[in-house]
């Protein structure tokens, strides 16, 4: 697997948000988002074995663990990777995942968290939508939301698909593009059935900081 850092910090985002975590960031991505905060991660890297990252995981000291990226999904053996490492009984293991390509394979004993791309990332029309079907209830669907055109698409992507019905629905707003004061009083005047979240590692670190 093609892998661009290995590292222990918080969990900055999902249900999860700030449990210590031990991540797995791959390299190389399919989209081109706007509001990416790891560009750096589009190319690069170094070749580890699927042995040797199960090593690092086993030995790693947190119960939580994410693969993210990039979209680690393009990488060959991320499927019986994760597969490895959910059946770990001391590990609960995240998949950040940006929702175009298929999660029919993905371990059901892995926390799926799909990042739908809304309309300000450039990247709207990238979501698979037959990802939805592989949903359960631990499993997320996280907006990042810029502007109310975000929202209102967000939700009417919700409620067009019954989401709530299928997993936990989060909305993050970037932090640096929108009042957040908003976009709460948004969820609460909508009534809405989704969970406000702030991306912490980027209010707790400098801009542009890698391994965190």
């Amino acid at each position: 697997m093609l892998v661009k850092e290995i590292f222990s910090s918080i969990q900055g985002e999902s249900s999860y948000s700030g449990i210590p975590c031990f991540f797995i960031r791959t390299s190389g991505c399919n989209l081109r988002c706007r509001w990416c905060d790891t560009v750096y991660a589009y190319e690069g890297g170094k070749e580890y074995s699927v042995d040797d990252l199960e090593t690092y995981v086993r030995e790693s000291a947190f119960p939580l663990v994410s693969l993210t990226g990039g979209e680690p999904l393009l990488q060959e053996d991320s499927i019986s990777f994760l597969t490895r490492i959910a059946s770990m009984r001391d590990k609960i293991v995240l998949l950040e995942t940006n929702g175009s390509i298929s999660l029919k394979d993905v371990d059901e004993r892995v926390i799926k968290v799909v990042d739908v791309k809304c309309p300000s990332s450039g990247e709207a029309k990238s979501f698979l939508n037959e990802n939805l079907s592989y949903l359960g209830k631990k499993d997320e669907l996280k907006f990042v939301i810029a502007d109310r055109e975000d929202y209102e698409w967000a939700t009417n992507f919700i409620e067009k698909n019954k989401a709530s019905n299928l997993c936990k629905i989060l909305y993050s707003p970037i932090i640096d593009k929108m009042d957040m004061s908003k976009l709460v009083q948004w969820i609460l005047d909508d009534k809405l059935n989704v969970r406000f979240q702030i991306q912490l590692h980027k209010i707790i670190w400098k801009k542009g900081k890698r391994g965190v």
